[in-house]
């Protein structure tokens, strides 16, 4: 492994950590997602805790003097940077309010969403 200095590297524990996640029962692919979307969500929390202090104690009070208003941005910034993906459902619902909207020609991809949020339901007991 080469020696890269960018400031937002996982510390080696954590990667270590993340490295047994194959040696359990998971699909070798899943193993491969979690670990991508596991060191993207560490990385996302490091560059917001960065922001968060240079807004608060740092350039933030150079451009805004109350800190009040400071707290408010880091809230308001963070309630964006931390939003979490839509749903299986919401895509779905939206992909049926596109097909609605435009009935001409839905194609086969169209439904792909729509059809895995339906399998998604439990059947009932």
């Amino acid at each position: 492994m080469t020696e890269q200095n960018y400031p937002i590297n996982p510390p080696p524990e954590l990667v270590r950590q993340w490295a047994q996640w194959k040696v359990s029962d998971m699909d070798p692919e899943d193993v491969w997602f979690r670990i991508a979307d596991s060191s993207a969500q560490w990385g996302a929390e490091q560059m917001w805790e960065a922001c968060r202090s240079e807004i608060i104690d740092g350039i933030g009070m150079r451009h805004i003097i109350s800190m009040q208003r400071r707290l408010h941005l880091v809230d308001d910034l963070g309630l964006v940077i931390r939003m979490k993906p839509p749903t299986l459902k919401e895509q779905a619902l939206k992909d049926v309010d596109e097909i609605l909207k435009n009935p001409g020609s839905p194609e086969h991809s169209d439904f792909d969403r729509i059809i895995s949020a339906l399998k998604s339901i439990p059947d009932p007991s």
